[in-house]
């Protein structure tokens, strides 16, 4: 806020004129980007598709609905395989996140030069990729099935466990570790009675919260060769048996929602 003299009265402006050039100045810029951006955009875009969307669309939900009742008895077994692989692979990367999140923690890891920057490279290496890419990679390593939907889960998971998990080690109460410290006990000692108390309610708040996330990764996991009810789907749409495909949506749908509602149930209970 700036005053400015205007015939001896004071005039309140909000901006001096410096200040403004920089706001217009960022608008126009922007504004210069987006239309670039639209023009690449627009350039490998068909847009005779795009208008004619509507009408596609509206064939599909035709041809979709009703959905094929009948093929529901050939979804209970890959909707199975599908919460084998959001389980354990939750439960996989359950096992290797602990280490790494007290390694990557600074008030437990042994080594804040060589051992921490280790287990933060491991959390942020494992996040960044989808769990899609890993699924297809490992597709190609090990070939397909639900095994490399499990590893590419856990994989995907570990570094979402470990970062949260390792957060709630570092903001422990540590007059209670100190306690423990002071009768004399070790090192995994005060770990076992000082440490892993405070954590265990976050730790199971992970554990379901990443089961509730991996249901919904796993049922596209098919798409690739992974495994479950994806592979269902991705079958349907090749031979375009969209009855058959509305059908897996709607059980897809309700996996999640049932996911959804025990996992809120699970995380109350703990909470």
């Amino acid at each position: 806020m700036v005053v400015l003299k205007k015939n001896d009265l004071k005039v309140w402006q909000r901006r001096d004129r410096k200040a403004q050039f920089k706001i217009w100045a960022s608008w126009l810029f922007g504004a210069a980007i987006f239309m670039w951006s639209w023009q690449q955009i627009s350039e490998v875009t068909t847009w005779f598709f795009v208008w004619d969307a509507p009408r596609i669309a509206a064939d599909i939900g035709s041809r979709a609905m009703p959905p094929r009742w009948e093929y529901l008895s050939t979804l209970w077994r890959p909707l199975w395989d599908t919460l084998n692989i959001a389980t354990l692979g939750t439960v996989l990367a359950l096992l290797m996140a602990v280490p790494i999140a007290f390694m990557a923690a600074r008030n437990t890891t042994p080594s804040t030069l060589f051992v921490r920057p280790f287990a933060l490279l491991v959390i942020v290496s494992t996040r960044s990729i989808n769990s899609l890419i890993w699924a297809l990679l490992l597709v190609a390593i090990i070939g397909p099935g639900v095994f490399a939907g499990l590893i590419a889960i856990g994989i995907r998971s570990i570094g979402f466990c470990a970062k949260l998990l390792y957060e709630a080690i570092e903001e422990i109460d540590y007059t209670q570790v100190e306690a423990i410290t002071a009768t004399g006990a070790s090192r995994w000692q005060v770990m076992t009675y000082g440490i892993v108390p405070q954590i265990m309610p976050a730790f199971a708040g992970i554990a379901i919260f990443r089961w509730d996330i991996n249901l919904r990764e796993s049922t596209v996991l098919g798409l690739v060769g992974a495994g479950g009810i994806g592979l269902q789907l991705q079958g349907s749409l090749n031979t375009l048996a969209w009855s058959q495909v509305s059908l897996i949506l709607v059980v897809i749908l309700a996996a999640v929602v049932v996911s959804e509602a025990v996992s809120a149930k699970a995380r109350g209970a703990i909470i």
